[in-house]
């Protein structure tokens, strides 16, 4: 082989192997703040790895006919079923032992104020009930815009003077907003083993929200959130049909997420919901499976958990949630 064209040869061969690498290189490189960009980068790059898990954990609530919390079952006692199919239940961590992850989101607009220092203290009061080494809390307001004073800490102290400060305001009411923001908060900070909870001290109407029902309840059951309400208005809440709607939105987050709903008939009681919230909170157990359906397409699973042996039991758990591809940074 002539001289010249070996060389020729050689700076060709090189050109192509520097064109490869720097390929392989830009498919590496997500775009900063798109993760949509950052999925598809993962997704080209012979690098990453891609890991699917069908690891599934439920709170479950169990009640007795009069309402009081059943804390003595055993993992047999449980049946899960995922669309129908029944799942074997992996673990169980007994009632209350499972750090929670609370977020509390309070309506402080003109609807709502009127025995504003009767509702703070009774969240104060509720907040020191429920509380346990090992859990954390966010303080959320409900005005124009969702406003985060406290997210996650792990500190009683901090919560409570959180509290303290808060202030109503005569704005107007961006319920849907608020949720979707709460929820938010609590799937990325959401940690393995515990369980996620929201108490919403609202009315639920909305005037302002950029964001509709829909779209608020979709992004509860993607943080895997228990939800409680607790409605203040009362009586009232039959006047007119913006009233009736707002609780039919608390009723329908609350049942869908595994929670309950409440209206107050009078202020005195306000006390008494929180006591049944914590109670019940400190009551939950946390079971785990693995799904059966190996496909992680984005798409719903129902849920169904039942008690077989003691079917006069109530069981309160989320209705399902959204099967996910979890996918690790690429390697070093």
């Amino acid at each position: 082989m002539q001289p010249n064209l070996f060389r020729q040869l050689n700076r060709i061969c090189i050109l192509l192997l520097c064109l490869g690498i720097w390929q392989n290189l830009q498919a590496q490189i997500p775009v900063a703040g798109n993760p949509d960009a950052r999925a598809a980068a993962m997704r080209q790059s012979p690098y990453a790895i891609r890991i699917s898990t069908n690891l599934v954990t439920v709170p479950v609530s169990v009640t007795d006919v009069v309402g009081s919390p059943v804390a003595d079952l055993d993992i047999e006692d449980f049946q899960i079923k995922e669309d129908g199919r029944t799942e074997k239940i992996l673990t169980m961590i007994e009632a209350g032992q499972s750090p929670l992850q609370l977020s509390l989101i309070l309506d402080l607009t003109e609807s709502v104020q009127s025995n504003f220092e009767l509702e703070r203290s009774a969240a104060i009061r509720f907040l020191k009930k429920v509380w346990k080494p090992g859990d954390s809390v966010s303080i959320l307001s409900i005005g124009k815009q969702p406003e985060l004073h406290l997210e996650n800490s792990t500190s009683l102290e901090e919560a409570v003077q959180t509290l303290s400060r808060l202030q109503p305001t005569e704005n107007a009411t961006a319920f849907f907003d608020s949720i979707s923001t709460a929820a938010g908060l609590l799937s990325r900070s959401r940690a393995p083993n515990t369980r996620q909870a929201s108490v919403i001290f609202s009315d639920g109407e909305d005037n302002i929200s950029d964001r509709g029902f829909t779209e608020a309840l979709n992004a509860i059951r993607h943080s895997s959130t228990i939800v409680y309400s607790i409605n203040p208005s009362g009586a009232s809440i039959r006047l007119n049909e913006i009233s009736q709607q707002g609780q039919r939105w608390l009723v329908s987050l609350t049942r869908k997420t595994g929670g309950a709903a409440f209206v107050l008939t009078r202020y005195l009681d306000l006390d008494d919901v929180y006591h049944r919230i914590a109670v019940e909170l400190r009551a939950q157990y946390l079971l785990s499976y693995y799904s059966s359906n190996p496909c992680t397409d984005g798409s719903f699973r129902n849920i169904m958990v039942s008690i077989p042996r003691n079917p006069e039991l109530q069981v309160r758990a989320r209705y399902g949630y959204y099967a996910v591809l979890v996918s690790s940074e690429p390697r070093k």
